[in-house]
């Protein structure tokens, strides 16, 4: 028996390097896809990023090759480092840093040595790359914008980082991925999904064809075309009304919720990044701690809504029926609190709804307010129910739009109240700036531009987004698709929406008239205070507006928020106007006031601030 011992030994081993044998030449690695054979080399082919389109089907981005310099660590010999820095144009020390982290992240992966090449790089590289072992260069795709607007709603994509890709198995060193708008909101649709070629190599490391005959082999599937609700015309146009100008426009369809144009100012060039400089470009766009221009104010600033807020009390207080049409309230230049007169610029005398609304009479919506509360036994009842009309037209809490950033403004509650004053132990007067829209209540611009969608629509809205299609399939997320109904019935908004027409016609806008085109609007001037010196320091007014057109078929409704603006109609209403008549007529007929909104900037105002200087308001000083 102890003869035959060695012999089944032999014949045992030798039948595991035969099996083992036929597993590699015939079969494959068992276990293990080819790519982790040291044999074979792996290359990813990057797929072609989803296109993006407006609602006319105007192409707004697209890509456009670029190279990056890959290495495989261990494969790397004899290397005249010197001249490959030289050829790429960076220095010995970040190639000795790049070549750490490649290793660190995997001597035999390959790892991006320098993104991004040039043109003109790459055809000197490519002819000289038999020199350079465990060195290739890898086509990625860059985009490439047929736009200078829209760069904070459409994004940007860069390099995902280590992170990304220890959590993300699905990407790998090199990759794009999108970080912000569009861009990050649908990268699942537009990133496609990468292909791979797998070859064989000798002993020698030298290239012998595709592995088993390519059998392996994926191609690449490109990503998903996207066409965004953005009417690229008025984006552009929106963005050029807005420079030397900060604060936020934003522009909705009222009767499907489409983001028309969205709008931030100050804003950049989305080309600034792309490429090389990207990283540069986007450093010192984000440390402007000034301007901002990466900041969205129109899904992120949150100003107090001033008088246009005086709309949805009004509406609170018809639906609580405290007030009819015919409700009447003298003015005497402004209201009291105890035995101190808040102000109004409206002239005084007798004001009913539709002319508290036309000229914008503080006192008429301060008693309009505590009328409301006075319907209840207790000061938190009348809190809640006020807070509940509020918070259905989208205020107070994020819209659940599909972009990937944004604020939820503030409608205080009853427990807010009680936190600052104490349970039970405050009272309408104390709060009585809220029905002026100034005190605790705020809302982003894209919420005001909701608001008036719902007024537009008589007491219903769509949640506003930036989506139209995926391919050619239109969107179907309910989210998007089923209208949000206010508490408010529909007939008291008949009234309300006949005194808009009047702010526009007779009232507080009636200067920035349209020819041709019935517009439903209402003016802001909200109170802007900040601190000088530890002194509660009054600054310039911000400038809103509100607004939609035509009143008889509404097909646009947008809000507009100036930064140290002055009045409501001086800048905002001036540049709504702007916007609704490039929108509905295509052109301009009032070039003066055009031209003015375009070459007046509000530069020396947004200085102020630092300096303290004091301020003069004139409605006519253009």
């Amino acid at each position: 028996m102890k003869k035959l011992i060695l012999p089944l030994l032999i014949i045992a081993i030798g039948v595991l390097f035969t099996y083992r044998l036929i597993n590699l030449q015939l079969i494959g690695s068992v276990g293990d896809g080819p790519g982790q054979d040291p044999a074979i080399k792996t290359t990813t082919i990057y797929p072609t990023r989803g296109l993006m389109y407006d609602r006319n089907h105007k192409l707004l981005v697209s890509n456009q090759p670029a190279y990056d310099l890959m290495v495989i660590p261990r494969e790397i010999k004899d290397l005249d480092t010197l001249e490959l820095c030289q050829l790429v144009d960076i220095d010995k020390e970040q190639f000795i840093q790049s070549i750490e982290k490649a290793k660190r992240y995997s001597p035999r992966l390959p790892s991006v040595l320098v993104s991004k090449l040039s043109a003109s790089t790459y055809a000197v590289l490519q002819e000289k790359m038999r020199k350079f072992e465990g060195f290739y260069i890898q086509k990625i795709n860059l985009r490439k914008y047929h736009t200078d607007a829209g760069a904070n709603l459409l994004g940007y994509i860069s390099e995902v980082n280590d992170y990304e890709i220890q959590n993300n198995p699905g990407y790998i060193s090199g990759e794009l991925i999108g970080r912000t708008g569009v861009e990050k909101q649908y990268e699942s649709n537009l990133r496609g999904k990468k292909g791979k070629n797998y070859i064989q190599k000798d002993r020698f490391n030298r290239t012998i064809g595709p592995y088993k005959n390519g059998i392996y082999d994926s191609v690449p599937v490109p990503g998903t075309n996207l066409e965004l609700t953005i009417d690229k015309d008025l984006q552009e146009y929106g963005e050029d009304l807005m420079i030397g100008k900060r604060g936020g426009i934003v522009a909705l369809e009222p009767k499907t919720g489409e983001i028309l144009s969205l709008i931030t100012g100050p804003n950049y060039d989305p080309a600034l990044l792309v490429g090389r400089e990207r990283s540069a470009n986007y450093t010192a766009l984000y440390y402007d701690s000034i301007a901002k221009p990466t900041w969205n104010r129109a899904l992120l600033a949150q100003p107090s809504p001033g008088s246009p807020f005086k709309i949805l009390n009004a509406l609170a207080a018809l639906e609580e029926g405290v007030i009819t049409s015919n409700s009447k309230v003298m003015c005497y230049n402004g209201f009291y609190v105890g035995n101190e007169l808040k102000g109004c610029h409206c002239g005084g005398g007798i004001r009913d709804l539709r002319e508290g609304i036309a000229v914008s009479c503080n006192a008429y919506f301060a008693d309009t307010f505590k009328k409301i509360y006075a319907k209840f036994d207790k000061t938190s009842e009348g809190q809640d129910v006020w807070e509940r009309h509020m918070k259905s037209f989208g205020l107070g809490d994020y819209l659940g739009y599909d972009l990937p950033t944004g604020a939820p403004g503030r409608i205080p509650s009853t427990s807010y109240y009680d936190r600052a004053y104490g349970k039970n132990r405050w009272f309408p007067t104390f709060i009585i700036s809220n029905s002026i829209g100034q005190g605790e209540v705020a809302a982003t611009p894209i919420q005001l531009a909701n608001m008036t969608a719902a007024i537009a629509n008589k007491g219903f809205f769509y949640t506003p987004h930036i989506l139209r299609k995926i391919g050619d399939d239109p969107i179907t997320d309910p989210n998007f698709t089923e209208a949000k109904l206010t508490t408010i019935s529909k007939k008291h908004f008949t009234p309300i929406i006949e005194a808009m027409r009047d702010v526009y016609e007779t009232g507080t806008a009636k200067w920035i008239q349209i020819p041709g085109v019935s517009i439903a609007g209402k003016t802001g001037t909200v109170e802007n205070y900040t601190l000088i010196d530890g002194v509660k320091t009054q600054l310039t007014d911000h400038s809103l507006f509100i607004a939609f057109a035509p009143v008889e078929d509404p097909k646009i409704a947008l809000a507009v928020y100036i930064e140290h603006g002055y009045f409501g109609a001086r800048y905002a209403g001036h540049i709504a106007s702007l916007m609704i008549e490039k929108y509905l007529k295509g052109e301009i007929s009032r070039k003066d006031l055009e031209r003015k909104m375009l070459e007046k900037t509000l530069e020396k105002e947004y200085a102020k601030p630092l300096s303290g200087e004091p301020f003069e308001i004139n409605e006519y000083d253009w």
